[in-house]
């Protein structure tokens, strides 16, 4: 890790305060979080920070709270004069270095970006000189940040050292895939997790086996049977197969053999047991499962996988629980040459 702090701060989510930034005479970083008075009034300390956020912004999350307030501390606080900062512009796709070069003051003249610091550019360089795992740091969403995996390769560029990587052979290309893959199923336990706590879990899996094509009937919220829905193919219901389904809710936690088997002594030999979780099965679960034909457990990673197979499919409903979009991720496999 580098022994020198570098920051990465945001000109906004669409490159709003460009100007502000590279203005030629006075180039300043600045924030938005227009409500917020003079920072430099408020107690130096994160409490304070927090109850001020809390108060001008009542309706967010504790989460947002703690965040945008941790923010905005680092940026009055914790970024020291001299220190390194990055500045990926949108605009011309150009990476810009430079060095803070002052302390906290608030413009009120601009209310929508009044919080800054002066700094002084030092060079700026075109993004594709950097690593994908370089250039998917800086990608956060946050608006003020410190780079702590690729730092020694943004220094390295500072210094004119560092020569352009082939993206053949940009090792970072796998990495970037498998954290965007991992991310984007953490979200969707999460948000199953916290929006469908409970029986409402067991309306959004018949949802889904409903655009596999079956028909489903959820039972009533209570009810003391361990079967949470009947899943068959025809609309009655009559005609086999018939697939008993059991859902567990929560974020975490281990399903053990005693609960998948008292699902599998409500299915009767002609029937089907499906045990559907957010969270894993514990090893003699698996094994339980594996000498039974007509017994299938699906655990999160699983299930992630079969939501977006059909997600497309998906109602209004779920789609802004679960808000998803199509994007391309670069392929690994696909960038190493064939010998």
């Amino acid at each position: 890790m580098s022994a020198e702090t570098i920051w990465v701060v945001r000109a906004g989510r669409h490159d709003e305060a460009r100007n502000l930034f590279l203005d030629e005479e006075h180039p300043v970083l600045a924030l938005g979080w227009g409500e917020m008075p003079d920072l430099s009034t408020i107690p130096p300390n994160r409490e304070g920070f927090k109850k001020l956020v809390q108060d001008k912004y009542p309706k967010s999350k504790p989460g947002a709270v703690a965040g945008n307030a941790g923010q905005l501390f680092r940026f009055v606080h914790e970024m020291e004069d001299g220190e390194l900062v990055l500045y990926p512009c949108k605009t011309d796709r150009e990476i810009h270095f430079g060095r803070v070069s002052g302390g906290y003051f608030y413009s009120g003249k601009d209310q929508s970006y009044p919080h800054r610091r002066s700094v002084k550019w030092i060079r700026s360089m075109p993004r594709l000189r950097f690593s994908q795992g370089a250039l998917y740091e800086i990608g956060s969403a946050l608006t003020i940040f410190q780079i702590k995996n690729f730092a020694n390769e943004y220094l390295t560029a500072l210094s004119g050292k560092k020569p352009e990587v082939p993206v053949k052979e940009d090792t970072t290309v796998a990495q970037v895939q498998a954290d965007i893959e991992d991310s984007t199923r953490d979200f969707i336990i999460k948000a199953l997790a916290q929006e469908l706590k409970g029986h409402p879990l067991a309306d959004f899996i018949a949802h889904l086996l409903n655009k596999m094509g079956y028909q489903t009937r959820v039972s009533p919220e209570g009810a003391d049977g361990g079967v949470d829905i009947i899943a068959h193919r025809d609309e009655l219901g009559f005609e086999p197969p018939i697939v008993k389904v059991q859902v567990k809710s929560g974020e975490a936690g281990t399903v053990g053999d005693p609960v998948v088997a008292a699902l599998y002594g409500k299915v009767d030999p002609k029937e089907f047991g499906l045990f559907v979780t957010l969270g894993t099965f514990s090893n003699p679960a698996k094994q339980f499962a594996r000498g039974k034909a007509n017994l299938r457990l699906i655990d999160g990673n699983e299930l992630v996988d079969l939501i977006q197979r059909h997600y497309d499919d998906f109602d209004a409903r779920y789609k802004s629980i679960l808000p998803l979009k199509r994007v391309y991720v670069p392929d690994p496999e696909q960038t190493i040459e064939e010998e």
